[in-house]
């Protein structure tokens, strides 16, 4: 385990465990050495507690994301061929109905997010990972990602258009995070 110590403007000593496993201390400027040591002491239990779960977290997500096997060019290849039947009607569909015309929509396989659009190039890029979810919550994805061709940012005008064009956007959103959280990250997934 490792520990990182940041002075920084800050009013009070705090912490937190990263996926890694290290714990990450937050020190206001000019705080000796001796009371960052013994404020991390009097949290070594929580310390270890946490970093306990974080290992748990990043097994459950390693597990998760094991089920959609990426590592040799026939299981990408197969990947990308169940994608593009997947998603590639879902875009035409939508993006028919919207009005709108992505320039190319591509596959990575990110972890990070589901989905991406680049606002500019106007070209979409959908996680791979998408596979894993249900068909209904992957039309969340794509219907998202194409609204952001109307509106950038998630204001209400793009709620509305949500609204608008996949009714059932905040149910499909609240299973894809509990997808989510089951595969061991409890944070919000960006750009849903």
């Amino acid at each position: 385990m490792s520990i990182q110590v940041t002075y920084r403007r800050t009013s009070r000593l705090s912490m937190r465990i990263v996926k890694s496993g290290d714990v990450h201390v937050s020190v206001p400027y000019g705080t000796s050495i001796a009371e960052v040591e013994a404020f991390i002491e009097t949290h070594r239990e929580w310390i270890e507690k946490s970093r306990k779960k974080t290992s748990e977290r990043q097994q459950q997500r390693v597990a998760f994301f094991s089920q959609l096997p990426l590592a040799t060019r026939a299981q990408a290849d197969e990947a990308l061929e169940r994608l593009e039947a997947l998603v590639g009607p879902m875009v035409e569909r939508h993006a028919k109905e919207m009005g709108v015309k992505p320039s190319v929509v591509y596959y990575k396989p990110t972890i990070s997010r589901w989905g991406q659009c680049d606002v500019r190039k106007r070209s979409i890029c959908i996680s791979a990972y998408v596979l894993l979810l249900p068909d209904w919550c992957v039309e969340h994805v794509v219907v998202h990602e194409l609204c952001h061709l109307l509106e950038p940012s998630h204001n209400a005008r793009f709620h509305a258009l949500m609204d608008q064009y996949f009714p059932r956007w905040r149910e499909a959103r609240k299973e894809t995070r509990r997808i989510y959280r089951m595969a061991g990250d409890d944070t919000k997934i960006k750009k849903i």
